[in-house]
């Protein structure tokens, strides 16, 4: 029998996942992320890691066809990682590495990407033709899945939805030097600058005195009817809903996904851009479904395992 494995390089964990060829998860592990050294011992760390999980899932290394490794960077169209600053790396060939250190042959793909292809291969878009992956964390990713095939763009930009411009009159900057984008009012960073300035400025919330609060604790709050929050999301939700219906005129995907950590406020979540959305989209589009992400964390180990089969 033959094999895949998908890898996710994240800031803190390497996830290593095996699966058939159609997609079934027969074993996964995870191993912590070297970041000492300027990341020098990640790969062979993972390429041991990938040995490791075949030995205990009684698969022969040779039977693992190829494998896909998904890394928090941009990948040129050449397969060279274009520097991954959170592991400290340069421009880095980390396909070639892997291959030379775990004799099997490896392809590397954007993490963002390969969690749009996971969700699109086995998660909640299965099936579609197409789908727009919105990922909702400390910034805001996405990208564009069609016929199997993440569009990336000339510049590698394609998908990039975060930076938008939704508001021409900020005068805060965002993260990408411009300023006014999507991702400084829907992301975890952006709702919570907001909820701040509100406490800041004086508004009851029962979040009032809390050293540290999370995106998950204002839709908590929200939940629960408290004003301030409830305000503050109904923004987020209200603004990312009129950014999906401006997405929907240029590439009218089969289905929206909405993942990343602020997507554990579930249908609370889902419900409200879905309502913004309705009210701001054209007319041919309105029932495009947008539905929370279901593979989680596993995203992009499903997603660089696809990247192998060519599904990107």
């Amino acid at each position: 029998m033959r094999y895949i494995a998908g890898i996710d390089i994240g800031g803190t964990t390497i996830k290593l996942g095996l699966f058939t060829l159609y997609g079934m998860l027969i074993g996964m592990d995870s191993v912590p992320t070297d970041i000492s050294d300027k990341g020098s011992r990640i790969i062979r760390d993972a390429a041991d890691g990938l040995k490791k999980l075949a030995d205990a899932s009684s698969v022969d290394l040779d039977d693992i066809e190829g494998v896909g490794i998904g890394v928090p960077g941009p990948v040129r169209t050449d397969g060279l990682v274009n520097g991954c600053v959170n592991l400290g790396w340069g421009l880095t060939d980390a396909a070639g590495e892997f291959s030379l250190l775990s004799g099997r042959p490896a392809k590397a793909i954007n993490d963002a990407n390969a969690a749009a292809l996971g969700e699109t291969w086995r998660g909640s878009a299965a099936g579609a033709a197409s789908a727009f992956f919105v990922t909702l964390g400390t910034g805001v990713g996405g990208a564009f899945v069609s016929g199997g095939k993440v569009i990336t763009g000339t510049n590698g930009a394609g998908g990039e939805i975060g930076h938008i411009t939704v508001n021409r009159t900020e005068t805060a900057y965002c993260s990408c030097g411009r300023r006014g984008c999507l991702e400084q009012y829907v992301s975890a960073t952006g709702i919570l600058r907001a909820v701040r300035a509100a406490l800041d400025a004086g508004e009851p919330s029962n979040l009032s005195g809390l050293q540290k609060i999370t995106g998950k604790d204002v839709f908590d709050a929200a939940k629960n009817g408290d004003a301030l929050c409830l305000k503050a999301v109904d923004n987020v939700c209200g603004i990312l809903g009129e950014a999906l219906a401006m997405t929907a005129c240029i590439v009218d995907p089969d289905i929206f996904i909405i993942g990343g950590g602020l997507s554990g406020a579930g249908d609370f979540l889902i419900e409200k851009v879905t309502e913004s959305y309705k009210e701001a989209v054209m007319y041919p589009c309105r029932d495009t479904p947008i539905v929370a992400a279901s593979l989680g964390n596993e995203a992009g180990m499903y997603g660089a395992a696809a990247q192998w089969l060519k599904f990107d």
